[in-house]
């Protein structure tokens, strides 16, 4: 019987290290998650980025670090029953796209979705930015990656939206493989095939550049 009176209060001990383990763990989730409810208009969506085809070589010369791992971004527009997503994508170039087909069709190889926001000195940029994207829409997918007017990827796509208020900046682009220091092999036998150099250097964009902007906050992971 003392045996058991002796176990009864470590067995208690360890129960209720184990639930506050669990509550912590759930609320620590809660805090990096966010509903399509608590959206906000002008708000950017970015996709997790694959490791392998054109996601993976666009992770292994852009990856900044394992949260910021991006390899597609979106514009949210939010009307008064709709939240719609204003991207460039390789699948139907610049386009509107309703937020759960866009959710769908981007997690079917389990990527993360999350939302960052515009801080609030920043906020008065989203009406133009989004009239301005809903120029662009319908303009063909820009698969060189080298900037012009009639084509567009979608991290260019973000920049041009928010260029008149100079919220985003070109940076010179890089191919090079963050684990060799080389251009990766996968860009050097992309362009050959396209009868192009290796555009190393020359302006453009990417989504994790945009992702680590001072100008944004992450406010976490959608899940519906």
């Amino acid at each position: 019987m003392k045996k058991i009176f002796v176990l009864f209060p470590i067995f208690l001990l360890l129960f209720t290290l184990t639930m506050n383990s669990c509550t912590k763990s759930k609320i620590l989730k809660e805090k990096h998650s966010i509903s399509l409810q608590n959206i906000q208009n002008g708000d950017l969506i970015f996709v997790g980025a694959q490791t392998e085809e054109l996601s993976g070589a666009i992770n292994r010369v852009t990856k900044i670090n394992d949260e910021t791992n991006f390899d597609h971004v979106g514009l949210i527009e939010k009307t008064d029953d709709s939240i719609f997503v204003l991207h460039a994508a390789p699948m139907g170039g610049s386009q509107r796209e309703e937020i759960h087909h866009f959710y769908i069709s981007q997690t079917e190889k389990n990527n993360k979705i999350v939302i960052y926001r515009l801080k609030n000195e920043y906020q008065y940029t989203i009406p133009h930015a989004i009239e301005k994207a809903k120029t662009m829409l319908g303009k063909p997918y820009n698969w060189l990656y080298i900037l012009n007017d009639d084509e567009l990827y979608c991290s260019d796509f973000i920049e041009r939206a928010f260029r008149d208020d100079n919220v985003f900046e070109l940076i010179p682009m890089n191919f090079k493989n963050k684990g060799t220091g080389i251009i990766d092999d996968f860009w050097i036998d992309f362009y050959r095939k396209k009868g192009k150099d290796v555009p190393q250097n020359e302006p453009g964009t990417n989504p994790n550049q945009l992702a680590t902007s001072e100008k944004l906050v992450r406010i976490g992971e959608i899940t519906l």
